[in-house]
């Protein structure tokens, strides 16, 4: 049985660390759906706004993503990276969150 696809969007900080993480946004971070789950090295998971992290990042390149995509495969995640998150995806996460 194949493993589902965990759509995600690698981004990096705009600030001067320039840390590279991801936004999972078809999975929930809190009841109500508003957060995705995000992932990094340093903190690992954690709730994110989407939007807010979209405003203050910029999109990773396939270098910079290579390590963090490693790390969620041995996590056991699927992903396939997207630009930018889908308003389908962002129903996904807030009927899942609504179970």
């Amino acid at each position: 049985m194949k493993k589902p696809i965990d759509p995600v969007v690698i981004r990096v900080w705009n600030d001067a660390a320039g840390d590279v993480f991801a936004l999972l946004p078809t999975i929930p971070a809190d009841i109500h759906g508003r957060f995705c789950t995000a992932f990094q090295h340093v903190g690992q998971h954690c709730a994110a706004d989407y939007s807010l992290c979209i405003a203050h990042s910029r999109p990773a390149t396939e270098a910079e993503a290579a390590a963090l995509l490693v790390e969620l495969r041995g996590r056991d995640y699927n992903p396939r990276v997207y630009r930018r998150a889908t308003a389908a995806m962002h129903e996904i996460r807030q009927r899942l969150a609504a179970a």
